[in-house]
């Protein structure tokens, strides 16, 4: 099972990503850089919460997992 220190850490590198690529594909379909920052900032903010909230809850699930014989 991964801490929360990890699952935070994971959570931000992963959004980190997955806001440059939403603001990169919105401005690329818009042309204005304001509407592609803020659409890119609250629809990742939003789904930062959803992500952690996500990997805490598949923590808890064991399907899949190989378990380490001592």
């Amino acid at each position: 099972m991964d801490t929360h220190k990890r699952t935070v850490l994971k959570t931000i590198t992963w959004r980190i990503v997955a806001t440059l690529t939403t603001v990169l594909v919105i401005y690329l379909w818009t042309n204005s850089w304001s509407l592609a920052l803020g659409s890119g900032l609250v629809t990742n903010a939003l789904k930062t919460i959803f992500y952690y909230i996500h990997e805490r809850i598949w923590n808890l699930v064991n399907f899949g997992r190989l378990s380490i014989k001592k």
